[in-house]
């Protein structure tokens, strides 16, 4: 193989005009429909991650030291496990709901990709 060829090759592909199939399309109606949940889970799942890192720090007295610390620790060390244990079936619900959404355009544009091979 001439790897100065296929350099060349690639260096061409990076500056050409790029066109926009419908397997681009649908790869962006894809993204669309699943970068809500996402977003939201990432964003929830660390939140409540850090709630339930606080609440283990105060029940251990870490911070605050002391009966109400432990019990206040222990309140919002629940809080947060409850927070990650909702994180994943909230996800779900927002996902579904996305692919509700676009899911008529993606099924369309890829029947008209399947049809045109």
């Amino acid at each position: 193989m001439d790897t100065d060829k296929i350099y060349a090759e690639h260096i061409a592909n990076e500056y050409s005009k790029k066109e926009n199939t419908k397997v681009k399309q649908l790869k962006k109606l894809d993204a669309k429909a699943k970068k809500p949940a996402l977003i939201f889970a990432y964003t929830f799942g660390i939140v409540s991650a850090l709630v339930l890192g606080t609440g283990m720090c105060l029940a251990l007295g870490t911070i605050g030291s002391g009966l109400v610390a432990f019990i206040a620790g222990i309140v919002v060390g629940v809080v947060g496990i409850i927070g990650c244990s909702v994180n994943y079936p909230i996800y779900k619900k927002i996902l579904e709901k996305g692919k509700r959404k676009y899911g008529s355009d993606i099924m369309r544009l890829a029947k008209e990709i399947a049809d045109e091979e």
